[in-house]
């Protein structure tokens, strides 16, 4: 099965995307789910997972959130719980763990996009060895070289902010079914295979051009 686990929505501050284009782009890259990981919110994910419903697509919505840590980003899947920004990696991992959260490690060695940097030592399910929104792929294969050493299973995400790019990079999951349950037990027993492709370098720099703008006004707004 194909999942896209790292998606945005409009609940994330840097991305518009709706859950009904999210969820219609999805079905037709093929996809049979993905996960929704908003920063520092679960609410995107929950509510998303209720749309699929409401509007009955044969999609797996997974609920989860990219939470803001002291070091950078942790993706957190299968949680219904906000979890407190800038704890340290090792106690923002404890809170995910008593939430019951399937933890991956995302972009880890992008510094552009908050990555960690090492995840040696970690209570980790996965690391994000393929993110498609990476301009460059020599963080990818830092990720990926790094992964292997420690023997931590790799996964694939779009990190998408627009719905276009939901399912450019996903993960293959063997999976006995297609339910919630049974997805995120595959992934915390590594029966994962990251795939798919770069996000086009036009739509990383408008989104980068875009970033940058939000950054300057949030600055002068807080200089007035």
């Amino acid at each position: 099965m194909k999942f896209d686990l790292h998606v945005h929505s409009e609940y994330s501050k840097d991305s518009k995307s709706s859950h009904d284009a999210i969820l219609e782009s999805a079905r037709k890259k093929g996809l049979d789910g993905f996960a929704i990981c908003d920063h520092d919110t679960v609410e995107g994910g929950l509510a998303c997972e209720k749309r699929a419903m409401e509007l009955g697509f044969e999609l797996t919505v997974i609920p989860g959130v990219e939470v803001t840590c002291s070091k950078g980003h942790i993706l957190v899947l299968g949680v219904k719980q906000n979890i407190e920004p800038f704890l340290s990696p090792e106690e923002t991992i404890i809170r995910a763990r008593k939430l019951g959260g399937t933890v991956i490690i995302p972009h880890p060695f992008k510094r552009s996009s908050h990555g960690i940097g090492s995840f040696e030592g970690l209570d980790i399910d996965a690391v994000e060895v393929f993110n498609s929104r990476c301009l460059f792929n020599n963080a990818n294969r830092k990720a990926a070289i790094e992964a292997k050493r420690l023997g931590i299973p790799g996964v694939a995400g779009s990190d998408s902010h627009i719905p276009e790019m939901v399912g450019q990079a996903y993960t293959e999951i063997d999976a006995p079914e297609n339910t919630l349950t049974a997805v995120l037990a595959a992934i915390r027993e590594g029966k994962v295979a990251p795939a798919g492709k770069n996000t086009p370098k036009s739509i990383i720099l408008k989104q980068m051009s875009g970033s940058a703008k939000r950054k300057i006004k949030r600055k002068l707004f807080h200089k007035i």
